[in-house]
């Protein structure tokens, strides 16, 4: 199975991920799965897991963003 962290081998760091993550009450990784999960209908994740909260918080991924909040998101990938 292969792997490969968000943001590479290093944590996710984003400011602008973050100010998303704080007003949707989330983590910055449930906001960048959830972008994942809504880039594309044929992208699957793996995200890995080592706790039933953080599995909780992974499931969570999958309702948490709305179109308004996905145009925020998308531009810290071009970067």
């Amino acid at each position: 199975m292969p792997y490969f962290p968000l943001g590479g081998y290093t944590p996710l760091q984003s400011s602008a991920l973050n100010d998303v993550a704080a007003r949707l009450g989330a983590t910055p990784i449930q906001v960048a799965l959830a972008w994942l999960l809504h880039r594309s209908p044929n992208v699957l994740l793996i995200p890995g897991t080592s706790s039933v909260t953080h599995l909780r918080e992974n499931l969570a991924s999958a309702t948490l963003l709305d179109q308004a909040i996905i145009q925020v998101v998308s531009p810290i990938v071009a970067r």
